[in-house]
């Protein structure tokens, strides 16, 4: 059957090259083999004459999820479940949300980290200036609060 051009409503599927593949996704070539090779991605078919990886749209909707979830931080192993996943629709769902949530809780501690760092630099910055003006005082008392943000990371 055609349609008003003359061409066929039913086309083949679009078969995309690992660089067109890393391009669409933002990863690297060498992440895209890396994931496969870990199971975080599905088996990707190959070209039978070249044996090159063929990737298909719903490859690039995969490494698409893949990538912002790589994005986010979230570990390998969290990945490869997440994906595993994916497809169980409301099944699904409650494993989906709880990993999410796992990698939010994650997020948010790294975010009170580089905020306790950040608080640190601050008085670093702010030790420096009472240093060159000369106000031992106001130093000394920076300095104690710098040591304290440095116990803070600690624990």
């Amino acid at each position: 059957m055609t349609d008003s051009r003359g061409t066929s409503e039913t086309q083949s599927p679009r078969w995309y090259s690992i660089r067109e593949a890393s391009l669409y996704c933002g990863l690297p070539e060498s992440t895209l083999r890396y994931y496969e090779q870990i199971g975080i991605i599905a088996p990707v078919a190959r070209d039978p004459s070249s044996g090159h990886r063929c990737y298909s749209d719903d490859d690039l909707q995969a490494l698409s999820i893949t990538a912002c979830l790589s994005a986010t931080g979230m570990p390998l192993n969290q990945m490869r479940d997440y994906m595993e996943h994916r497809d169980e629709g409301g099944d699904g769902a409650d494993h989906e949300v709880g990993l999410l949530r796992e990698q939010q809780q994650r997020i948010e501690r790294e975010r009170h980290v580089l905020d306790i760092r950040a608080d640190y630099v601050g008085l670093k910055i702010r030790y420096w200036q009472a240093v060159k003006t000369g106000d031992e005082e106001e130093a000394a008392r920076i300095g104690r609060q710098a040591h304290d943000k440095i116990d803070e990371l600690r624990r």
